[in-house]
């Protein structure tokens, strides 16, 4: 019971307000053992998921930090509000998985795949997720200082949803993260915030930046072909031979783009 009312106490303040659900950091001691430290080994994670059967494995609340998970199948698992702090999941198969209000502060997930995951709330500061692959993904956590080089995001949902904001907005913060030849192929941008966000070479064919943050964001050498500039802040930004800047959307209603760094 403790557990459970722990939990829904967690869940209730992750999602109060934006800032309360992306910026919770600085009300927790990160430095805790429930923070740091974890329930189970390696061995008990892997002969939970051999107890599902097939069926999901839950594995919601779980003190997971700084376990070696890499190359698990994860598959569907549910690992709301788990905390998986410096964990490493590399080349771990999360397809499917919940990790809606998870801590995975400078886990490592580089190489894994988390395609149609659910990624709502989550805590995901300086994350490595190079090469991972996101595609088709619901994200709204807070990658900030995250490295997704290489990753894909392609047709993931990162803005928000207009129509469900009654907690206040929620959506992708990507903040000062390395997404240098991300794959973000008809993603949705709109209103995420990529501030002083590293794009060199991303691939941005068809993605919405509506009403996106770009300010001090480095686009060099993007494909910006049919991506939809309508509302984006660009003050600052660096947009430095793009490729397919004539075919974008809207570019001419974009924000600042006299404080454009053409050069």
């Amino acid at each position: 019971m403790k557990r459970r009312i722990a939990l829904t106490a967690l869940g209730l303040a992750l999602l109060a307000t934006t800032t309360r659900a992306q910026d919770m950091m600085r009300d927790l001691d990160l430095t805790s053992p429930a923070m740091v430290s974890a329930e189970m080994s390696r061995q008990e994670v892997e002969a939970a998921l051999a107890k599902a059967s097939g069926a999901p494995a839950d594995l919601t609340g779980k003190r997971l930090s700084g376990l070696d998970l890499s190359g698990l199948d994860l598959a569907n698992a549910i690992l709301r509000a788990a905390r998986l702090n410096k964990t490493k999941l590399a080349g771990a198969r999360l397809d499917g998985a919940i990790l809606d209000q998870a801590w995975l502060l400078d886990a490592d997930l580089t190489g894994a795949s988390l395609k149609g995951a659910n990624l709502f709330a989550s805590q995901m500061a300086r994350a490595r997720l190079d090469g991972a692959d996101l595609t088709g993904a619901r994200i709204a956590a807070d990658l900030t200082g995250a490295s997704m080089v290489g990753a894909s995001i392609a047709d993931a949902h990162l803005g928000a949803d207009m129509r469900n904001q009654s907690m206040g907005l929620m959506r992708a913060v990507l903040r000062s993260a390395n997404l240098e030849r991300l794959n973000a192929r008809n993603a949705d941008l709109s209103r995420v915030d990529l501030e002083f966000a590293v794009l060199r070479g991303a691939d941005l064919s068809g993605a919405s930046l509506k009403n996106a943050q770009l300010g001090g964001a480095d686009l060099t050498g993007a494909i910006v072909i049919d991506a939809d500039f309508d509302g984006a802040d660009l003050a600052s930004a660096k947009l430095i031979a793009p490729n397919g800047l004539d075919r974008a959307k809207n570019f001419d209603k974009a924000k600042n783009r006299e404080r454009l760094i053409r050069e």
